[in-house]
């Protein structure tokens, strides 16, 4: 049987304080409650959450400038990566942007228990949040990158950085996105899933017609 990796292993690897360890207890805590009343996760993924949602998430908070002060999260559904960033990366102000009133109504009740006081939630489709230029533009599991620069660049400003993990397709969907926009392609592979990679893109601009 395959070892469990869990909270005790999730602060060892990424070198957690006791203090940002109980926030992100008090975040699974709510996670598992609400699990059973509203699809937040697949189910057959939670036994195995500290590996596939929480340590997904984490591997990002080394990627976010150490400047960077503001960072939105797009379609935040369980609050992974935007509520573990957040524990993880207290000087950021954290917007978690959720059109589903009760995923959003889960993500403002868990940043809540979790004592975040650097967490916004917007219960709002992302294209009627207007452009806000933050520093940081996170999205997981959304949707394909020509889609996903869609969203984002209605939000991006001309220094945004956008941070996000793609699966096998990543190539293939850089190919299509590439049709239509420019950007500067940093890739890093992820360290939680083999073949799934990470995309760093700057200097986004539509190609014009």
């Amino acid at each position: 049987m395959a070892e469990i990796y869990g909270p005790e292993e999730f602060a060892a690897e990424y070198g957690v304080s006791r203090e940002t360890m109980a926030k992100l207890r008090a975040f699974d805590a709510a996670l598992i409650e609400a699990a059973g009343r509203m699809n937040l996760v697949a189910r057959s993924t939670l036994p195995e959450r500290w590996s596939r949602h929480f340590r997904d998430s984490a591997q990002l908070a080394g990627l976010v400038p150490e400047g960077a002060r503001s960072l939105i999260d797009l379609g935040s559904g369980a609050g992974f990566p935007g509520l573990v960033l957040a524990a993880m990366r207290d000087a950021l102000q954290v917007t978690l942007v959720e059109s589903t009133k009760k995923k959003a109504a889960f993500l403002a009740g868990a940043a809540q228990a979790m004592g975040l006081d650097n967490v916004s939630v917007e219960a709002e489709r992302i294209e009627a949040i207007g452009r806000r230029a933050p520093d940081v533009i996170t999205a997981r599991a959304l949707a394909a990158l020509p889609k996903l620069l869609e969203l984002a660049g209605a939000v991006a400003g001309p220094q945004t950085i956008c941070i996000f993990p793609k699966g096998q397709d990543v190539d293939k969907e850089l190919t299509q996105a590439t049709k239509y926009w420019r950007m500067t392609v940093e890739m890093r592979e992820s360290s939680t899933q083999a073949g799934s990679r990470i995309l760093i893109l700057r200097d986004i601009n539509r190609k014009s017609d």
